[in-house]
């Protein structure tokens, strides 16, 4: 955790209320930090559905691994996530750490191994010493307790400045449920199915298939379209789980994604997901801006977001930005090698409300001092139009500072 919270913090986090068959507990096992927690027991009082999204890099980590060949099970008893250690490119330890961990947790919850599922942030390639959390587990199971959200966000944090939550309610045939949920990512931040960390818990009763088609649908407009350096994590992790406690109230079960019954559910969770990915942007190592990019006039919705992750992900751009200069021409540049349909002569630029070009060529009415005073501004929105079809997508992501290279310079240090 940084010394310095990113002046794009939220100024408050958001009151998190308890879910019905969720307790969590922390730990402090000195993988790397000193002085801070960085174990993370979520404990599932019943089977619980689950849901899971993984990075799409071919070079996973052992705990992705892991999850991924639970997941066909459907059913959480426990998760187990620790930070300052990846556990990625291991090995063969690597995957004796995951089985080793997995072995503690289930005995200390008393269940089986393909119940509990595992995630790891932190260094990659150093060697994960599972011994030093295993034994503590068990401790932890027992004095784990509903309202712990918050420091079981901290828990997970690595670069991140400020720990991440979010929490909606919805309603499902007349039944109030909740969805609470936590992420941790700052830098190596351009998701491929998921963000670096997150795991989202609703006391809904709906079944494993149903979660994991809503999950997989949501991350698409959240955490696929946020970028802080265009770099996909080895570790890649955004689960979902539904305790099923709001069976008690009377909410019958819902087994299918399409069942109409969850429209208010559905929005409610991609609600969370955006705010998670949203703050994990305003997070991004050494940022002190905010961008939203915006591409309309597209071939298609799927070439919008290519033109929008080109410019979001461009140096380029990226620093022009942190150097509060509206260089409209590092935008047109990253347009043009984005591999997709653009006519130079139809484009159309913004820099927040000022249209800065149009038709190929700067605006006639161009103003410089008022272009400044949008950069100045901390959340900054660029807005390109191709002029060719009806594709759109919008992709957020930060400026690129001198600290995001100091931090990044020293990271194993």
């Amino acid at each position: 955790m940084s010394a310095t919270v990113s002046p794009l913090a939220p100024k408050s986090y958001a009151e998190m209320p308890v879910i019905r068959g969720l307790r969590m507990a922390t730990a402090a096992a000195g993988i790397k930090y000193k002085n801070r927690t960085d174990v993370l027991l979520m404990a599932f009082d019943a089977p619980a559905s689950v849901a899971g999204v993984f990075t799409r890099s071919k070079c996973p980590s052992a705990p992705v691994d892991f999850c991924r060949s639970n997941l066909s099970h459907g059913v959480a008893r426990g998760v187990v996530v620790n930070s300052g250690n990846a556990n990625a490119f291991t090995g063969l330890k690597g995957r004796a750490a995951t089985e080793l961990t997995a072995k503690s947790a289930a005995q200390a919850l008393g269940c089986s191994e393909q119940e509990i599922y595992l995630a790891s942030t932190g260094v990659i390639g150093e060697p994960l010493d599972a011994t030093k959390f295993a034994g503590v587990l068990g401790t932890m199971a027992t004095d784990a307790t509903g309202d712990f959200w918050l420091e079981a966000a901290k828990a997970i944090m690595t670069t991140d400045t400020y720990p991440k939550v979010a929490t909606r309610s919805a309603d499902i045939d007349g039944v109030t449920v909740t969805i609470n949920g936590i992420a941790k990512g700052a830098g190596m931040i351009a998701p491929d199915m998921a963000t670096m960390l997150s795991f989202v818990v609703t006391d809904a009763d709906i079944a494993a298939p149903a979660l994991q088609a809503l999950l997989s649908e949501g991350v698409g407009p959240t955490f696929n379209s946020v970028t802080v350096d265009s770099d996909t994590s080895t570790s890649d992790t955004l689960m979902l789980f539904a305790t099923g406690a709001a069976a008690a109230d009377g909410q019958a079960r819902i087994e299918h994604a399409d069942d109409p019954r969850l429209a208010g559910f559905k929005t409610a969770l991609n609600a969370v997901l955006k705010d998670l990915a949203l703050q994990v942007v305003r997070d991004g190592e050494g940022a002190r801006k905010m961008v939203a990019v915006t591409v309309t006039g597209a071939e298609s919705d799927l070439a919008a977001k290519r033109i929008a992750l080109s410019i979001a992900n461009s140096p380029l751009v990226k620093t022009a930005v942190a150097g509060e200069d509206a260089n409209w021409g590092r935008v047109v540049m990253a347009v043009g090698k984005s591999g997709e349909m653009a006519d130079r002569d139809l484009l159309a630029i913004w820099f927040g409300d000022v249209r800065v070009a149009v038709n190929g060529e700067r605006d006639p009415d161009y103003s410089e001092a008022a272009t400044t005073a949008v950069m100045k501004e901390q959340d900054i929105a660029v807005k390109v139009d191709i002029g060719l079809g009806q594709g759109t997508a919008t992709v957020w992501t930060c400026d690129l500072t001198k600290e995001y290279v100091a931090i990044n310079g020293d990271y194993r240090s």
